[in-house]
């Protein structure tokens, strides 16, 4: 592609706003460039780990009441899935706002997802409260399951329950203790075979200085929209359930 190209102008920007956004929107294309070289490597991974076990979750079903559904049925016409992990246990009082406002912005995108692949987000609480959640927060295309004491968050690190000793030791959690964690994780479908994709693993990666972990911001619009102001995210502001 070539980078010679005519570049835009605004009523009264000065030639100092033109050279450095003209700068800017050079990194921008080497930025997209880099995001599709990364996707595509993404999509060449080799195939991951069968599923140990066909795990039974459990959804709302057509007559309200809470039915049991394998991991394997919730691919539907399918070959692929995606499972968000929801920082919503049992024990927690309220769910996790960061988390909250991610599902806020992916019950919109599925609407539009599951033409393409199935999209599901699951937590450790009763499926009655989830689905009582999704209700009050006006999510009308986002499906809730529970996990259902299933052994899917430990192995799929939707908790932390499967962090090894060094791993807790270089981030500093205590052992024993286990808390939920955001992680998308992806399957894959051949016959009678599941086998797992990719995961968000930049969750347990170490943060950059002055930064959260950002696993998912490259599908979370909030920050992307926040990013493109003068202000940024800011050092303060973090999403809330209610404001």
């Amino acid at each position: 592609m070539a980078d010679d190209f005519a570049r835009m102008a605004f009523p009264n920007e000065s030639p100092a706003y033109r050279a450095a956004r003209n700068a800017l929107l050079d990194a921008e294309i080497a930025l997209r460039r880099q995001t599709e070289a990364v996707a595509a490597m993404r999509r060449a991974l080799p195939s991951g780990g069968e599923v140990p076990e066909d795990y039974v979750f459990e959804r709302i079903g057509a007559d309200f009441r809470p039915e049991q559904v394998e991991l394997s049925e919730l691919f539907g016409d399918h070959s692929t899935l995606l499972l968000y992990s929801y920082m919503f246990g049992p024990e927690r009082d309220g769910p996790c706002p960061g988390c909250t406002h991610l599902l806020d912005c992916i019950d919109g995108a599925a609407r539009h997802v599951p033409q393409r692949a199935a999209l599901y987000a699951v937590a450790r609480s009763p499926i009655a409260r989830l689905a009582g959640w999704a209700h009050a927060r006006g999510w009308n295309h986002l499906q809730l399951l529970s996990t259902a004491g299933n052994d899917y968050p430990a192995h799929y690190y939707g908790n932390t329950a499967a962090l090894t000793p060094a791993m807790r030791a270089e981030r500093g959690h205590a052992d024993g203790k286990t808390w939920d964690e955001p992680m998308l994780n992806v399957f894959r479908k051949d016959g009678d075979t599941i086998r797992h994709v990719w995961a968000s693993e930049l969750v347990f990666a170490p943060d950059d200085p002055g930064q959260n972990h950002r696993a998912l911001d490259f599908i979370d619009p909030v920050w992307g929209l926040l990013d493109t102001t003068p202000e940024g995210r800011g050092d303060t502001f973090f999403p809330k359930v209610d404001y």
